[in-house]
């Protein structure tokens, strides 16, 4: 049955009874974080007179100052301090904008106001979570599945957890004096999301408070029910208590055994729960009369259990090794029933303090028993998460500054997935990286193939934003159903997710042949030209994608069956093709290994690359022999190559890629764009994202037509590469084209 925890009545002109009601908390503290939670209930009490702003997620008449105290004495028994107590005193102030976070963080530090910020976005993400917790959008989780995974995947420090269950713990004791209409909403988000959420981190008593306040509300009749029946047997079911405790502790005595003993209530839900599963009655559920065992060691627990089954019967379906087994949540004891005095079944419990403590305050129990604070194991899922949480509090004895602090109970690591919300309020997960296109394909594939741009949290967003846990997407759509072709182009990062390439994929290999064939021949000739592939043989590439004529390789790139990055690995290849037994010789250009040219029939020579042309891997090249400076390597369409080759013939040699890995060459690219504000630091800065180490900018600016060219001297290391810059470059804003140059 759920007890609720009265605080004194603070004469709030009385500094000294708050000064003692703060020295009294179940946690250390030093003078310095005593002097901030005093601060702080001084701060919350001069804005209780101040006009709040109500909010979804609390009904009752309680001022902040005393809802603050509440959750601070919560936080106190998991054995929180400093910053997460002067947090909890100032969230709902903070949270009825009482007080802004720009005030909190001039008084009281960075490390608070991120607190309150991440509890602040899990109270978001409660009020913009759906009704029904049927499946949607085809995903296997229910939605409330879904929103614990959104609120763990959010928390980045475990004490935004413990303050948020805290808080919601505090928010249904004071439910009570609350209209049924305002208690059955909050009643059933805590018993979706909030109860199991303390469960899975293994907190046993605020799990078990949270989930009969719930069962209070949503079940009134059947909670008073079962009130009632333990409440007539309770005088019978503690004489029962008093002797099985003390038949057993005779034994245990004699056995040598150091313990605590204990009678269990069991909570109400629980027997409620048990009495639904089994379809039993309450005669019937058999841990209503329990004993709980503490003793030292695991050792002794197992020895504990003999005594137990030799003094009475056990049941054999009803023993559970959670010591040798533990439960998912962490959760380690004993269970037996045993058959006890007059025929009346027994429950009994046996585990050792420090499980106990585990059991009681899950992640918080665990700093009395490990003395130092270990490095953090990075982790993407939700169930390795889950385990972070539950071991994170490792922490020294002794807090040190609010660095160190937040260090130690930070978690730092990239997650696997994403969940973001409908504009009902759905919850949906996606791989991580998801673009708000990527969204619109798993609400539904007609959506995306008519998708022409999105909004999160109520601004327009790029179709290539990456979605952020948290928030809210909303897709606009066309009336015609036609995706683009540049949704799968190399580099364009609008497509992350496979099921949302292959719904593109899939729609173009539906379209007409003559359309595909002329889209794809489009496309080619667009790549090629853009990266001044002006040679290059469209027969050759063909046969090396498989496809027998050009316009069958044409008709495949249309229908999206030949990605971009196929199709330059296959020019690549066709412009590279060389004659048989090449030797390779030294290429002693800063941006080159010694085996990145192979020079056809001759012995080890220096090479080089012409500054006039520049080429890349994927160009055509041929070799010049000069007088003084080895071989001089060209594009094959080279202008000034192919004057020397008219006037010494003799000099010009087969050469050809050779190996490529980790390589860099100069290519020279042109940029014309609308000017505007900030366009050069955005693309330097694409530039420094992607890796591409940027050797010459020259820029010009027309302000007659507002209009700017730039000239950039890049190091890449293919043409795929380069390619995949060159459309990240037309996705910025007022970029009117990218391409390479050769002049």
């Amino acid at each position: 049955m759920v007890q609720t925890r009265i605080l004194p009545a603070f004469d709030n002109a009385n500094p000294q009874q708050l000064s003692e009601w703060i020295c009294e908390l179940p946690t250390e503290l030093n003078d310095r974080e005593r002097d901030q939670l005093m601060l702080a209930i001084e701060t919350v009490n001069g804005t209780t007179t101040q006009e709040g702003v109500s909010t979804r997620d609390w009904a009752g008449d309680e001022t902040p100052l005393a809802v603050g105290l509440e959750i601070v004495h919560i936080l106190a028994e998991l054995r929180q301090g400093g910053d997460a107590l002067v947090a909890a005193m100032l969230y709902r102030a903070v949270r009825e904008q009482r007080l802004s976070l720009d005030v909190v963080q001039k008084s009281f530090g960075t490390g608070v106001c991120g607190l309150l910020d991440g509890v602040l976005r899990m109270a978001a993400v409660s009020e913009l979570r759906g009704d029904s917790d049927a499946p949607v959008l085809g995903q296997s989780s229910s939605p409330n599945t879904n929103v614990r995974q959104m609120l763990v995947a959010m928390v980045d420090d475990v004490r935004v957890a413990l303050l948020k269950l805290a808080e919601r713990t505090v928010a249904m004791r004071v439910l009570r004096t609350a209209l049924p209409e305002q208690r059955i909403p909050i009643a059933q988000e805590v018993y979706d999301v909030y109860a199991p959420l303390a469960h899975r981190l293994g907190i046993g008593h605020l799990k078990w408070e949270l989930e009969d306040f719930a069962f209070r509300y949503l079940h009134e009749d059947a909670y008073r029910r079962i009130a009632r029946l333990l409440d007539g047997r309770r005088k019978d079911r503690d004489r029962f208590i008093e002797r099985v405790s003390a038949e057993l502790g005779l034994s245990l005595d004699r056995a040598g055994v150091d313990y605590e003993l204990s009678g269990r209530a069991k909570h109400i839900y629980s027997i409620w729960r048990k009495m639904q599963r089994k379809g039993i009655g309450f005669s019937q559920v058999y841990d209503i009369r329990a004993l709980r065992i503490l003793v030292d060691s695991t050792k002794d627990c197992y020895h504990t259990l003999g005594i137990v089954h030799s003094i009475w019967r056990n049941i054999p379906n009803e023993f559970d090794d959670y010591v040798a087994s533990p439960k998912e949540n962490g959760y380690r004891s004993l269970h037996t029933a045993v058959i006890g005095p007059e025929g009346k079944i027994l429950e009994v419990q046996i585990r050792t303090h420090q499980m106990h403590e585990e059991a009681e305050l899950g992640v918080c129990a665990h700093w009395r028993y490990k003395g130092s604070d270990r490095s953090k194991k990075q982790s993407n899922t939700y169930e390795q998460k889950l385990a972070w949480l539950r071991r994170v509090l490792e922490w020294h004895e002794s807090v040190g500054d609010d660095e160190t602090t937040a260090q130690q109970f930070s978690f730092e690591s990239t997650q696997d997935r994403v969940y973001v919300f409908t504009p009902k309020g759905d919850v949906v997960s996606l791989m991580q990286g998801a673009t708000p296109l990527d969204f619109a394909y798993h609400v539904h594939t007609e959506v995306g193939h008519r998708c022409r741009g999105a909004k999160v949290n109520g601004k327009i967003v790029p179709l290539t934003y990456r979605l952020l846990t948290g928030e809210r997407v909303e897709i606009l759509t066309g009336n015609e159903s036609r995706p683009r072709r540049d949704w799968l182009q190399t580099g364009s990062e609008f497509l992350i997710t496979p099921r949302a390439r292959s719904s593109v994929q899939q729609w173009f290999k539906a379209q007409n042949r003559d359309d595909n064939i002329a889209a794809g021949r489009a496309l080619v000739e667009r790549e090629c030209s853009r990266l001044a592939l002006t040679s290059i043989n469209y027969r050759e590439m063909a046969k090396q994608l498989g496809r027998p004529r050009v316009d069958d390789l044409f008709a495949a790139v249309g229908s999206g069956d030949i990605s971009s990055e196929q199709l330059l690995r296959a020019a690549q290849s066709v412009v590279g093709d060389t004659p048989q037994n090449p030797l390779k010789v030294v290429a002693p250009s800063q941006h080159l290994h010694s085996d990145a040219i192979q020079v056809d029939g001759v012995g080890n020579m220096l090479t080089q690359f012409a500054r006039c042309c520049m080429p890349v891997p994927g160009d055509e090249i041929v070799g010049y022999i000069t007088r003084s400076r080895g071989v001089s390597v060209h594009r094959r369409d080279c202008n000034r190559v192919l004057s020397l080759k008219q006037n010494t013939p003799e000099r010009i040699i087969a050469v050809s890629w050779g190996g490529l890995d980790d390589q860099r060459f100069e290519v020279e690219i042109a940029i014309e764009a609308y000017d505007r504000q900030g366009l050069l630091a955005d693309v330097t800065g694409l530039m420094a994202r992607n890796r591409v180490n940027v050797t010459e900018v020259n820029t010009l600016s027309d302000r007659a037509d507002n209009t700017a060219r730039m000239r950039l001297r890049l190091e890449v290391a293919s043409l795929e590469s380069l390619s995949s810059v060159l459309n990240k470059l037309g996705q910025l804003d007022n970029i009117v084209s990218a391409n390479r140059v050769l002049d």
